[in-house]
């Protein structure tokens, strides 16, 4: 197979590798999707071939993103994206609980999402602080 890509676009392709691949294997320990390290590395190994070095690095023979290319902010692309992840569920797990603990009906969406809307407010203005627990 043939695709034909400019540096840019084939630059863009690999934060997409390598974003797919944090999502899929970052917390999964020894037990990883090895077809998506190896096809990262093939991706990696393209990069170094063909014009962009600094952002691979071979490893024991292994070819695996740069601590440039992984300090070049595409950590902080994956952090904003967990913490609206993050907020997102925690909005909706809290909203259910309430409708719950209120004996409302938590299939109500129009209900649901006024809450959610509420909680999501509340974290864009204190984000976590005015979270407590008890236990």
């Amino acid at each position: 197979m043939d695709i034909k890509l400019s540096t840019k676009e084939f630059r863009h392709l690999l934060d997409l590798v390598y974003v797919g691949n944090w999502i899929l294997n970052s917390t999964r320990g020894n037990d990883r999707f090895e077809e998506y390290d190896d096809l990262q590395e093939k991706f990696f190994t393209i990069a170094a071939q063909n014009g962009l070095p600094e952002l691979a690095q071979n490893y024991y023979g292994h070819i695996f993103p740069s601590q440039a290319y992984e300090e070049g902010g595409i950590h902080d692309a994956i952090a904003d994206y967990e913490d609206a992840v993050f907020f997102d569920i925690l909005a909706e797990e809290l909203a259910r609980r309430d409708m719950t603990e209120e004996h409302l009906n938590p299939d109500d969406l129009t209900e649901l999402t006024a809450r959610m809307d509420s909680y999501m407010d509340e974290f864009e203005i204190n984000g976590i602080d005015n979270i407590s627990l008890n236990i």
